[in-house]
């Protein structure tokens, strides 16, 4: 593979970003990279201390800051987005000028809702939404981000696969 290769994986919080991310980086050898991680190197916070006290428009523009940084590297890399990255400030289309090689990982609201649950403490955006509630935001949220996650070159269904089968799928469609 090219040391130069760009990789970048978009799609809902749960989705497996960070998981399929990290196991595709060590099969390609390239490092992986996870914007939420490089937004709290940056910023010396959290993702959910910067929602919490500098609200979401900061954090949407350091987002927007660093993914330009990040992309417009010379080397290669697997980055994870936020699930809401691709939804702001064209950042799908900054994403695009840079690589070919971008992967919607999609899973059913079901799935989504199921991880998101077990895991709500560490999600500024549905931490204080009731579990019985659960499905009707992830369902409307999905609704609203849907149009940008397609933009992906490549769709992956996810459910009922695991995180290697992931992993193999994305590699042999590689640009």
């Amino acid at each position: 593979m090219s040391k130069g290769l760009k990789i970048v994986l978009l799609g809902y919080m749960a989705s497996g970003k960070s998981t399929v991310g990290e196991l595709l980086s060590q099969k390609l050898n390239l490092p992986f990279k996870d914007l939420d991680d490089e937004i709290e190197q940056v910023v010396g916070m959290s993702v959910e201390q910067i929602f919490d006290k500098k609200g979401e428009l900061f954090f949407r523009k350091k987002e927007t800051e660093i993914l330009k940084q990040v992309m417009g590297s010379e080397d290669g890399f697997v980055l994870a987005l936020g699930g809401g990255t691709p939804c702001y400030a064209n950042n799908i289309d900054i994403v695009h000028i840079n690589t070919s090689n971008t992967f919607y990982l999609k899973l059913t609201i079901g799935s989504l809702v199921s991880r998101i649950s077990r895991e709500k403490d560490k999600r500024p955006l549905v931490a204080n939404i009731m579990d019985h509630d659960l499905p009707e935001f992830v369902g409307k949220h999905i609704f609203e981000r849907n149009q940008f996650y397609l933009l992906a070159k490549q769709i992956i269904d996810c459910n009922q696969k695991s995180v290697e089968d992931i992993a193999k799928e994305i590699s042999r469609t590689l640009i």
